[in-house]
C-alpha cells in the first residue's frame, strides 16, 4: 500500500479523493487548516516552511503528493487567492519532492479556468517565485483574475519541472477541472457578485450536468495507479468539455 501526502482534504476534491484512497488501503496525510494531520495555513509563507519541515521529518518516505487545497475568486483576500492556490502548492511539492519515491507521483489541480487569465505579468510573478511581486500585482488586478492566474501558473510550473521529475522516476501531471460542485463553488454560486454568472456557466457545460467531486478524485486515482505509469508532464482537462466549447481550438 502506498502512502500519499493531500492537501486540502476537509472537504470537495480532497475529501472525495482522500476517502477514495482510504477504501484501497492507502495511507493519506492530510494538509488543511482544518479536520487535519497537520493543520496549516498554506497562504502563509513560514506556516508552510514548518509543514514542509515536519512532514519531512516524520514521513521520509512518499509515493506520492495530490494538491487540492485552494479558494475561489469569490476570496476577500487577492493575494492571498495567489499564496494559497500556487505558492502553498509549489511549496510543498517542491519541498517534499525529494521524499517521494521512484515510481512516485505528483497530481496538483489547476482548473479549466486556467487560459482565461490574459495579465501575463501575474503569472510570471508566480512563475519566478516572487510571492511579494505577485502580491503587488495582485492589488491591481480582480479575484477572477488571480484566481485564474493561480492556476495557470501551477499548469505552466508543472509543465516546467516536469521533465526533470520524470527523470527521477516521478510523474507529475495537473488536472484542470471545470465547475465541481463543492463548498468552494457554493459560496461563489451562492455570491451576488458571481451567482448568475455562474449559473449561467454551469448551464453551458456541454455534456449537461455540473462537475462532482468524485469525478476529479476518479481521475486523480488513475494518475496515481501503475496504469498511467507514461503519463507525465500533462494537464488533463476534465471538464465535461467545457474548455473544447469555449476554446475549439486551443491545446493549452
Amino acid at each position: 500500500m502506498a502512502t500519499y501526502v493531500l492537501t486540502g482534504g476537509a472537504t470537495g476534491i480532497g475529501a472525495a479523493t482522500k476517502h477514495k484512497l482510504w477504501g484501497a488501503g492507502h495511507t493519506v496525510i492530510t494538509v488543511d487548516i482544518k479536520e487535519a494531520d497537520y493543520v496549516a495555513d498554506l497562504g502563509d509563507a513560514s506556516a508552510r516552511a514548518e509543514v514542509i519541515d515536519a512532514i519531512k521529518r516524520d514521513h521520509p518516505a512518499l509515493d506520492g503528493i495530490i494538491t487540492c487545497a485552494g479558494v475561489g475568486s469569490d476570496f476577500p483576500d487577492a493575494a492571498k487567492i495567489l499564496a494559497i492556490n500556487f505558492f502553498g502548492s509549489q511549496a510543498l511539492i517542491a519541498g517534499l519532492s525529494g521524499s517521494v519515491i521512484a515510481g512516485g507521483r505528483i497530481v496538483a489541480i489547476s482548473s479549466n479556468s486556467a487560459p482565461m487569465c490574459t495579465n501575463d505579468s501575474l503569472v510570471q510573478a508566480m512563475l519566478s517565485l516572487d510571492e511579494t511581486e505577485a502580491a503587488v500585482q495582485a492589488a491591481t488586478s480582480n479575484g477572477h483574475e488571480c484566481y485564474a492566474g493561480s492556476k495557470q501558473a501551477i499548469a505552466r510550473w508543472m509543465r516546467q519541472v516536469a521533465p526533470e521529475y520524470a527523470k527521477r522516476g516521478i510523474a507529475f501531471n495537473a488536472i484542470a477541472p471545470g465547475y465541481i460542485e463543492t463548498p468552494m463553488t457554493a459560496a461563489i454560486a451562492n455570491d451576488a457578485t458571481y451567482g448568475e454568472a455562474i449559473k449561467q456557466f454551469v448551464e453551458s457545460i456541454p455534456i449537461g450536468r455540473p462537475g462532482q467531486p468524485n469525478d476529479i478524485a476518479n481521475l486523480i486515482t488513475f494518475l496515481l495507479s501503475p496504469d498511467a505509469a507514461f503519463v507525465a508532464g500533462s494537464l488533463i482537462y476534465c471538464d465535461g468539455a467545457h474548455d473544447a466549447m469555449m476554446r475549439p481550438e486551443g491545446l493549452f
